[in-house]
């Protein structure tokens, strides 16, 4: 994404609704060039086109956040692309940062096989034909697009990989938590599956404490955000011994 469509980007998240024509003039390209940046943008899942507009996914609760800081959730997301080489299987569990990992995986790498619990990264990586997706059965939540539950628990056994890759909604005192007791316990399960678990988020995630407690930090290998996380978090996360990898 250039900087251009960053800006895009972030024009039509603030404003919800911008029109082709005011887009053209703001940034003094001609309307062929925008509809070139917003067909970039609507093939990444980020905007919707409608006839002389652009709007943001508002009825898409993960295509909302997936634009939501964009280009730190994309240099996350190549950042961790880098722990895995080719050929490799991969736990990724739902959220933005994850998506984007998936995604980067499938334009970069070769031969990987992704093993998740999120419909969603299923559908957002399936015009990608160098990566397979191993999709867990259970029960479904539509909002979040994933997979919960003893069924999708059951199905996690079969696997062991060296890596896991998770998202989080929040973080105090050691302890990273979700908003929801179903994925809670996903997020456990998978970590039980995996050698190293990798937590994946923009730093806003560490100005909040979410509901439900998932994991400590001694037992995350690594943790990749951006430099904006408060010095307090940066020095607790590491003090516990996890890897802090940040992004600019």
């Amino acid at each position: 994404m250039n900087q251009r469509q960053t800006d895009i980007l972030q024009k039509i998240t603030q404003l919800k609704e911008v029109k082709v024509t005011d887009l053209a003039e703001e940034f003094d390209v001609s309307e062929v060039t925008i509809r070139k940046d917003l067909n970039y943008l609507e093939d990444n899942g980020l905007i919707n086109r409608e006839h002389g507009f652009a709007k943001i996914n508002e009825s898409d609760d993960i295509r909302i956040r997936l634009a939501q800081n964009y280009p730190i959730k994309q240099k996350i997301a190549r950042e961790a692309a880098n722990l895995i080489n080719d050929g490799d299987y991969v736990l990724i569990e739902s959220g933005s940062c994850c998506s984007l990992l998936a995604l980067e995986l499938a334009k970069t790498k070769n031969d990987i096989t992704i093993i998740t619990n999120s419909a969603f990264i299923a559908d957002y990586i399936h015009k990608e034909s160098n990566i397979k997706v191993i999709l867990l059965g259970g029960e479904y939540q539509m909002e979040s697009q994933v997979t919960v539950g003893p069924v999708m628990s059951e199905v996690l056994k079969q696997f062991n990989v060296n890596l896991a890759f998770i998202g989080i909604d929040g973080y105090k005192d050691g302890v990273f938590s979700s908003n929801d007791l179903m994925r809670t316990q996903a997020v456990k399960d998978f970590a039980k599956q995996a050698e190293k678990t990798v937590v994946l988020t923009d730093s806003t995630k560490f100005f909040d404490q979410s509901r439900f407690n998932h994991l400590n930090s001694n037992q995350i290998a690594t943790v990749i955000t951006d430099i904006n996380i408060p010095n307090e978090k940066k020095e607790e996360i590491e003090n516990n011994g996890t890897e802090l990898i940040l992004v600019k």
